[in-house]
């Protein structure tokens, strides 16, 4: 197969060989593969710059070995020898993250936990459920409605992620308005250190008894240990559900109307604003979104409840825009899934992403024309719109998308990281994050000691002690320092 990989493997073909065979041997000859198909199809997820490097017939990088755990035994035997060997370990879940975090950089072992993919436990009593990490988010989802229940975590994502993917990323979804951010859903994980021990974490409902050490876990992105199991909140089924927009003339209206909402104590399931350019695109169907900014409401739960709370949310937006019914929002249940802007920009020669950042209230009008502004600042760039996604009675999520093509003198990489240099010190210099849900990844490293400066030295100490070979993911969230290469 002819093709060219961007990041270099250090070890030999021999090495390979060797690993495999001591695999075969701890975990058994069916969970291990060094074909060459297996190694490319567990090497991404879906970061744009990858994308586009398929298009031009490259891989960024290959694991070595991949390996299929059925158990949190045979990931600890993994992991052992992986440390013993000083390997690098690359846990593989759904293959969803576009930030480039499951990237094998220094080749190693892809640690593929698919198979690892039951429902342990359903607890209607305590409303909780438990999992094992590598099982399908929608697949989840549906064991849960088929009993009456729902998580509420409602990704981009959810038909192709891992639950384990969820915790290791920080991720939210949709309906975070209402149910929260995998950090308010996570009540218990079970993972392995790199010395192949077994931790278990557990807080519910609620202890107060020193540092809760699984919460380190989450936002980890696969460099402190592999989470093997979790234990999620449920919730049941909301027997009522209300849909409702409105348009607005202005992004600073839109904004104004959700910060009442949110500091009302109002909490709608799924709230959607989307910027004029994103209306032309999404809402091209409905006349009366013409020139405005549209906004999309979910409001559900205990039916009585749910209508009270729809009333009061409608109350609130039409002191500051036209309602214009349920049609939108129908609309975008439609599509939501939809994502083929971004992928089939590469085939086009195009350079395509999306870019999602958080901001306090106060900020975020100004916030919002800055960062399009920076955007825009690009030669080559042809598109820069945003939406809001999640809500906060402290602030918002904003999720910018850019779209151009590279000036002759530049490679599609550099205009890409061109764009997000411009978008992310924007970011920076106006009081956001650089990540609100999507994580680090290799395309966020850059900027990660800037957005935690302070705290970078306890990150550095984590990760030595937990990890003091430095197998597990190297180099993605703390610097590259000596060990597994």
């Amino acid at each position: 197969m002819d093709f060219e990989t961007i990041y270099q493997n250090p070890r030999s073909d021999d090495d390979r060989e060797r690993i495999l065979r001591d695999l075969r041997a701890e975990i058994g000859s069916g969970n291990v593969s060094s074909d060459i198909a297996d190694r490319i199809s567990s090497s991404h997820g879906f970061w744009m710059v990858a994308e586009r490097w398929t298009v031009e017939g490259k891989v960024a990088a290959l694991p070595d070995v991949i390996a299929w755990p059925q158990s949190t035994g045979d990931v600890a035997k993994v992991l052992r020898y992986a440390n013993d060997n000083r390997i690098p370990i690359i846990p593989y879940g759904g293959g969803s993250g576009v930030v480039g975090g499951c990237v094998p950089r220094y080749g190693g072992i892809s640690l593929d936990i698919k198979r690892m993919n039951k429902l342990i436990e359903v607890d209607e009593v305590n409303l909780r459920a438990t999992v094992q990490a590598g099982m399908n988010g929608m697949s989840f989802e549906h064991e849960l409605r088929r009993r009456g229940y729902t998580m509420g975590h409602s990704p981009q994502s959810i038909c192709c992620s891992s639950v384990g993917g969820w915790v290791a990323t920080n991720a939210t979804g949709h309906f975070s308005t209402r149910y929260g951010g995998i950090e308010e859903m996570l009540l218990g994980l079970e993972a392995v250190l790199p010395t192949g021990r077994t931790v278990r974490g557990e807080c519910s409902p609620r202890r107060s008894a020193g540092p809760e050490v699984y919460s380190l876990f989450i936002g980890s992105e696969g460099t402190l240990g592999v989470i093997t199991e979790v234990t999620f909140k449920i919730f049941p089924e909301p027997e009522g559900r209300f849909l409702t927009s409105y348009t607005y003339d202005t992004i600073d209206d839109s904004l104004e109307s959700v910060r009442a909402i949110m500091r009302r104590g109002l909490r709608p399931a799924v709230v959607r604003i989307y910027d004029k350019e994103e209306t032309k695109r999404h809402f091209y169907d409905y006349p009366e979104a013409e020139n405005r900014v549209m906004a999309v409401f979910v409001i559900e739960g205990e039916e009585k409840v749910a209508d009270v709370e729809k009333d009061e949310c409608e109350k609130i937006c039409s002191e500051y825009g036209v309602c214009t019914g349920e049609g939108p929002v129908r609309h975008w249940f439609e599509t939501r899934f939809n994502v083929s802007e971004t992928s089939l920009a590469p085939q086009y020669g195009a350079v395509f992403d999306t870019i999602e950042t958080s901001v306090c209230w106060s900020r975020a009008p100004q916030f919002y024309k800055n960062t399009i502004k920076a955007m825009h600042s690009i030669d080559g760039v042809i598109l820069a719109s945003g939406h809001a996604s999640h809500f906060y009675p402290q602030g918002v999520c904003f999720y910018f998308t850019f779209g151009g093509v590279p000036p002759k003198n530049q490679t599609a990489l550099e205009f890409y990281q061109k764009v997000w240099d411009a978008a992310v010190s924007s970011f920076l210099e106006n009081g956001g994050h650089i990540s609100h849900h999507h994580g680090i990844g290799i395309n966020r490293s850059r900027w990660l000691s800037r957005e935690r400066s302070s705290e970078m030295i306890i990150l550095q100490k984590i990760k030595q002690t937990m990890d003091p070979n430095n197998i597990m993911n190297p180099g993605l969230i703390t610097p590259l320092e000596e060990g597994a290469q």
